[in-house]
């Protein structure tokens, strides 16, 4: 069996990568890895791939710094070619990015069946690229590997899987495979860490071309950081828009971004997650931390229902009432939501299984 990933983004490299371990413990599968290069980062270098144990791609397509129609446009185009070239039995898309519904539509195109990890997730809010990115792939794919029974259900009322051809899996999620590979490799960041601290990240649209939402957000932050610091590596985007605003960030520690080492550090000796990414809510899950998601929705509802995660959007005061909520809450994290790390071997048996 041949089977062609394709990957755009730092996280799903590391998702892949959890999936690539298990395809090397079978000696009749050769797997191709395709970067379409959607997020350029300078720091993913040979340094990153060994620290990662990841194998580095087999082709880099280079795209980047696009509109989205113009990069997805592209990225079909030359996904294309590769797939022309290798003539994969099964190629694996990741997430909600424009790499995955590229993938997604050059594979089904030359008919090669489609494979979507994380696949079935909902934020029911349509103005997110990615949730557009993530309906149309699942709508497409011929196996459908769900994180959560949340995602099974948000499928099966759509009609996937009873009015097409395509299997639905629960599989779990890939991300918690990962957590427990890297956790024993976390590395300690190159600052200074105090003896508690929360761990917040700040990048989603909605919050940083908001100055309304992002001011009190920021408002927020400052009143916490009375009582105890924040850490907030911050992406030179949302730090030059932060000055552009004017906002008070003097009493928070603003680091650079962080390494997924780093930040796995970080999440093992923090006190509580603050934050508006949808992948950290459940690193902060895995590695057993309280979290408050600074969205107005979020994919993950079931951290929400079993009390893990709490949403309160950007209002100030809510934002500053779930922190005193969340702070020393300390949950019975026994309970399988993602799989137990056990996705992977899932995937891989079910891929074989429909060859």
């Amino acid at each position: 069996m041949k089977i062609v990933t394709i990957i755009g983004a730092r996280p799903q490299f590391i998702k892949a990568a959890a999936v690539s371990r298990e395809i090397a413990k079978h000696s009749n599968i050769k797997e191709i890895i395709i970067h379409t290069g959607q997020h350029f980062d300078e720091n993913m270098s040979e340094i990153f791939f060994e620290q990662m144990q990841i194998l580095k791609p087999d082709y880099n397509l280079e795209i980047n710094s696009l509109t989205h129609g113009a990069m997805t446009g592209r990225m079909i185009e030359k996904i294309e070619e590769v797939l022309l070239k290798e003539k994969p039995n099964w190629v694996i898309v990741y997430g909600d990015t424009n790499s995955t519904i590229a993938g997604a539509l050059a594979a089904k195109k030359l008919h090669i069946k489609v494979a979507h990890v994380e696949a079935g997730l909902r934020s029911f809010n349509r103005k997110m690229p990615e949730e557009i990115n993530r309906i149309l792939t699942d709508k497409i794919s011929d196996l459908l590997f769900c994180p959560t029974d949340q995602a099974v259900k948000n499928l099966q009322e759509e009609g996937i899987g009873k009015h097409s051809l395509a299997r639905i899996v629960k599989s779990g999620d890939v991300m918690q495979d990962a957590a427990v590979f890297y956790s024993n490799l976390a590395q300690k960041p190159n600052f200074k860490l105090p003896e508690k601290f929360i761990l917040s990240t700040i990048h989603r649209a909605e919050n940083t071309d908001d100055p309304v939402r992002l001011r009190s957000i920021f408002s927020a932050f400052q009143k916490i950081a009375d009582e105890i610091p924040i850490i907030l590596p911050l992406h030179p985007r949302t730090k030059k828009i932060i000055k552009n605003f004017e906002l008070k960030v003097e009493d928070l520690i603003i680091v650079e971004p962080v390494g997924y080492l780093e930040m796995i550090y970080l999440l093992k000796n923090c006190s509580l997650v603050m934050t508006d990414s949808g992948g950290l809510q459940k690193e902060a899950f895995f590695f057993h931390k309280p979290c408050v998601t600074l969205r107005d929705e979020t994919e993950w509802v079931e951290l929400v229902e079993n009390g893990f995660n709490v949403v309160v959007g950007s209002n100030s005061g809510e934002i500053y009432a779930a922190y005193k909520k969340m702070i020393n809450k300390n949950p019975n994290y026994n309970i399988n939501l993602y799989g137990g790390g056990k996705a992977s071997n899932k995937i891989i048996r079910e891929l074989l299984k429909k060859l």
